[in-house]
């Protein structure tokens, strides 16, 4: 069942985001739904889906203390996407 949901977004984000999904013939809903899908389901893997190859490469870097993964994430993407 879908139930309607109200956001406050920035009127250039909501713009942007239109033309990304026109361009992909999708709904906004519809990649907003997918990204909320798959936000959900990485907090439920376990050690029993990865693969072999993904659980030899587990721990294999550090990354520095004040790393920021949310703020680079944003930034790679913003550069890739918009």
């Amino acid at each position: 069942m879908n139930t309607k949901l109200t956001l406050t977004i920035e009127r250039s984000i909501i713009e942007k985001a239109k033309r990304y999904a026109r361009k992909r013939e999708r709904s906004l809903s519809d990649l907003i739904e997918n990204y909320l899908k798959a936000l959900t389901n990485e907090s439920e893997i376990n050690e029993e889906t990865l693969t072999p190859t993904v659980k030899s490469l587990r721990g294999s870097f550090k990354l520095p203390e004040n790393f920021d993964y949310k703020k680079e994430l944003t930034h790679r993407l913003s550069e890739k996407y918009l």
